[in-house]
Parts: C-alpha cells; structure tokens; sequence
C-alpha cells in the first residue's frame, strides 16, 4: 500500500468516482443561511479529488478553484465538471495551494482534512482566505446501526486497520480560538453487490487485488449483501457532518 497521502488513491479512482457518495444539497444552504454563501462566492475546494464537493458548490452558482495533489484523481474531476467554465482544476496541496493571498472566500474541504498537516495547512489557509473568510470541513461518517450497517463496519475494522477519523481536540486547535460549529444533514446510498464492493474498494485502507485480505473481503461482502439485500439493493446510511467556523490567533 502507498503510504503517500498524495499518492495512494491513484489506482482507486474509478471506485472512487462511481461509488463514493455526493453531499446532500443541504450543505450549501446551510452555508447560505449561517456564513453568508451566494453565488458570487469564491471557492477553494482542497483535496478536491474527483470533484464531489466543488459540484455542489458549483451548482449553486460559485466559482471553485479544485487543488488537488493527485494527477489521477484531478483528471478525474476535470472530467466530471468539464463543462462547468466557472471551475478552475489546481495542481497544488492543503499546505501550498498555489492561490493567490486573500483570493478566496471560503476554504472547503470533502473527506480530505486527515490528510493535511494541520498547522502548516492552517498557515496557508489563512493566507489565501479574505477577512472574514470561511473554513469547511464536510465528512460522510457511516452510522453505526443494527444490521447490514454493522456489518459493513465490523469489514472495515477487519479489513482497514488505518481506518480512522478526525478527534474533536484537532479540530479545536486547527480552528484556534475561533468559534466553530457542527451541523449534521442525512445521506445515504443503495447499491446492488458490485456496487457495494466497489464503495468498500474505493476506500485507501481497502486491499486490492493480489493482496492477502482481497479475497475474503470480497467473499465475505458477498455473503453480507445475500444476508441484508432488499430487491437486490443494501443501504448505507450516512450523517454528513459540517464544520464550519473563521480562523484566528
């Protein structure tokens, strides 16, 4: 497996792109509502990937500026919104954006914070933010409940030991003493069994083919997706989770 943050979803990004899951349209309301979005708002979306949050973003209207450090997953993007003129795709990093100072008005970032280093991340957010500027950092955490959805996570625990999130004490220090906030929107996502094997792959903890793990975690999603399937189909249930807040001293 490719320890390189910026490396190691190079050959996931088919899975990736199809089977990953978008952000409910909540997300840029919620925005409007609480930091002031409209259309004219300019947007750096960091860790952009194949493009699933700056489509949000894009379809309410704002310009987004897409970094992102890896070359698969950044065409990737630029395929998904080619016929989007107000996105821009930026060959650059969390830590040097490549953006000029004061540029933007909100920094936004989709499933992609873990991999930055933070203080070094912070430095440059605040540089090419404007006064008053926002930071967003939106994950789809999977909820853990009775069933199929226990399962699923019981794999992961199996299958990715490197899986992990962000503690509640990062992110207070990366927001320093500013204020911030958390609101959560529902999500979900059906798929029928290639699909749900192509969600777990797209995962950078996943095994890939050749690989010790590969073929019992694909035996055992099939045996999970003939216990739990309606019509053919499984849920995965999501809680989108939005934090937003301003950067200071």
């Amino acid at each position: 497996m490719n320890l390189d943050p910026t490396q190691r979803f190079s050959s996931r990004v088919e899975d990736y792109a199809l089977y990953r899951p978008s952000y409910p349209g909540g997300v840029a309301g919620l925005l409007a509502r609480e930091c002031g979005l409209t259309a004219s708002s300019r947007i750096a979306d960091i860790g952009s990937g194949t493009g699933l949050l700056a489509r949000l973003f894009l379809d309410f209207g704002c310009e987004v500026w897409g970094v992102e450090p890896n070359r698969e997953m950044r065409r990737s993007g630029e395929r998904l919104l080619m016929d989007r003129d107000r996105f821009h795709s930026v060959d650059g990093c969390a830590e040097a954006t490549t953006l000029p100072g004061r540029s933007v008005d909100f920094v936004t970032a989709g499933q992609a914070f873990h991999w930055f280093d933070p203080e070094r991340a912070r430095a440059e957010f605040r540089r090419i933010l404007r006064p008053a500027g926002w930071v967003v950092l939106v994950w789809n955490e999977r909820l853990r409940v009775p069933g199929f959805m226990t399962g699923y996570e019981d794999l992961v625990a199996r299958y990715g030991p490197e899986h992990s999130r962000v503690e509640a004490h990062e992110l207070t220090r990366f927001f320093g003493g500013a204020e911030r906030r958390l609101e959560k929107l529902p999500n979900q996502q059906q798929f029928d069994l290639e699909g749900l094997r192509g969600r777990f792959l797209s995962s950078s903890y996943a095994p890939t083919p050749g690989t010790p793990g590969y073929g019992p975690l694909i035996e055992e999603l099939g045996c999970l997706f003939s216990e739990h399937q309606v019509d053919g189909r499984v849920t995965l249930l999501y809680e989108t989770e939005v934090y937003f807040g301003t950067l200071r001293d």
